[in-house]
């Protein structure tokens, strides 16, 4: 590489829950050999990213963290962004990973090197070298920003969601918020009071439902505290009831109706402008979209101070925004609403395999990977919350768990396999994989319910989420088949130098 690195066993790209939770089942693995590459000065991932007025997360607190560190003080039923974090930092801490991390390394490019059989890794600080890569950057890690004539020459302040100006005072100001998902739902309540007119630009209304949000009593922390037991009974309650309600999504989606009723009835008990409610009312069958839960995002619509412009921002012609329909507002600041770059993740860009193509080139028809974890061409390289491991309805610790049980069993394959050694994703496993996901995708309500939405790519796939219940994909992930993969080795040649020898592992040997 040209200047000296540091080798390590693995190398875990990230810090969110993701990183994490890698960095800890290696420890508990037995595995101290691994640094933790993060380019931002702390842990967190996307929990310290977003820092937006009423940011929180809308899985429910006891379900949303890991099961190997349960936590009895929970403030809240559905935790705010700082609780989250400050669990995190917790984890870290407890958990001896701080000495593993290494703040301020921004990857830059990955290579895997075939004649050593590992991967060279440059970052803003530094070269590593590594056995193994584990990616988790996660989905919700590059703020996506629209193109939109003439925001460039805006003469008010501009920032995305996930990239808060804690310094600008919203107070007073005309301000314009554009996209209604996730983070905008939290927004719009939390600024309505202090802005001084608020302009909601909605490409597609999102299904509502209440936020059941409610304050932990000392009481109920003081039993969790005292019998652990009883929080793990909380946890299992609300992960029955998320994975009985999977089928109504993958294989029964006109069973949503009800819900639809529920989201109507919740939205006509604030919203009685009939003119509003048509804008604000959705055509398409719920859960196609991601269903989003809020108990002041419908009042705040109806306050004087705010308008739904029932279409996208086109264009900015000075302070004026103005939409596809021809309404205009003049707004002293623009927040974007806008999402990330999920089905098309920028650290792609930065992975070249074996064959010298980057992760980008090798799904440029769309992302591919074996049980969420491998792609074929890229040895010795996993992601964490990979293609179709995202859910509709459940907490994704459940998904990034049941991921850690497959990374650690590949590691136990590589150390039995024994020397210089990496494990190749076959492309028909990987295919096999992808074509059983995609064929079981095309009754869910995420491909029939009639929207538009992240979970597809450009291609219109449903490369994003898994078509199933939790259970079914940890069942699915709990051992590496070694049937799915090549055992590349690296033996010595006879003129001293190395390279690098496929072996074929039969359906005998796995």
């Amino acid at each position: 590489m040209g200047q000296q690195c540091e080798h390590v066993r693995v190398a875990v790209i990230g810090s969110g829950f993701g990183g994490l939770g890698a960095a800890v089942r290696l420890r508990r693995e037995g595995i101290t050999d691994f640094v933790v590459l993060e380019r931002a000065d702390s842990v967190g991932g996307t929990w310290r990213d977003n820092s937006y007025p009423g940011c929180a997360c809308d899985v429910p607190s006891h379900l949303y963290s890991f099961s190997f560190a349960p936590n009895p003080d929970w403030p809240r039923t559905f935790s705010g962004q700082e609780h989250i974090r400050a669990y995190l930092e917790h984890v870290t801490d407890v958990f001896g990973i701080r000495p593993h991390i290494r703040f301020g390394h921004d990857v830059l490019m990955m290579r895997w090197n075939t004649d050593e059989l590992h991967w060279e890794i440059e970052t803003s600080r530094g070269a590593f070298t590594a056995d193994v890569v584990v990616s988790a950057t996660g989905p919700l890690s590059d703020p996506r920003t629209p193109e939109i004539p003439g925001l460039d020459g805006f003469p008010g302040k501009v920032f995305h969601s996930a990239r808060w100006d804690h310094d600008y005072d919203l107070r007073d100001k005309r301000v314009a918020v554009i996209g209604t998902g996730a983070s905008a739902i939290q927004i719009v309540p939390s600024i309505q009071p202090l802005v001084a007119k608020l302009t909601l630009f909605q490409r597609t209304p999102p299904w509502v439902m209440p936020r059941m949000d409610r304050a932990i009593g000392a009481g109920e922390r003081w039993l969790h505290r005292q019998l652990p037991l009883t929080g793990t009974a909380r946890r299992g309650l609300l992960w029955g009831i998320r994975e009985l309600q999977v089928s109504a999504f993958t294989k029964r989606p006109n069973q949503l109706g009800l819900i639809e009723s529920l989201a109507k009835a919740n939205m006509a008990k604030s919203i009685k402008d009939p003119a509003l409610r048509a804008k604000l009312t959705p055509s398409y069958r719920i859960g196609c979209k991601r269903i989003l839960l809020s108990s002041d995002y419908y009042p705040a619509l109806a306050r004087p101070n705010v308008d739904v412009v029932a279409s996208g921002l086109t264009e900015v012609r000075g302070s004026t925004v103005v939409s596809a329909d021809g309404t205009e507002a003049e707004v002293d600041a623009i927040v974007l609403g806008t999402g990330f770059h999920v089905t098309d993740m920028p650290i792609a860009d930065r992975v070249v395999g074996a064959e010298g193509v980057t992760l980008a080139e090798a799904w440029k028809d769309g992302m591919e990977s074996l049980r969420g974890a491998t792609a074929a061409g890229f040895p010795n390289w996993m992601t964490v919350i990979g293609p179709n491991t995202g859910l509709g309805n459940s907490s994704m610790i459940l998904m990034i768990e049941s991921q850690l049980n497959y990374m650690a069993d590949y590691l136990r394959q590589l150390e039995v396999l024994g020397g210089r050694v990496a494990l190749g994703a076959r492309p028909s496993a990987v295919h096999a994989w992808n074509r059983r996901v995609q064929e079981r995708m095309k009754r869910t309500v995420w491909n029939t319910g009639g929207c538009t939405s992240w979970y597809l790519d450009a291609n219109g796939r449903n490369t994003t989420i898994w078509p199933g219940t939790t259970g079914e994909f940890r069942r699915r992930t709990r051992t590496v088949d070694l049937a799915e993969y090549e055992v590349v080795r690296a033996p010595r040649t006879p003129a001293g130098g190395t390279g690098a020898v496929a072996a074929a592992v039969g359906e005998e040997g796995a």
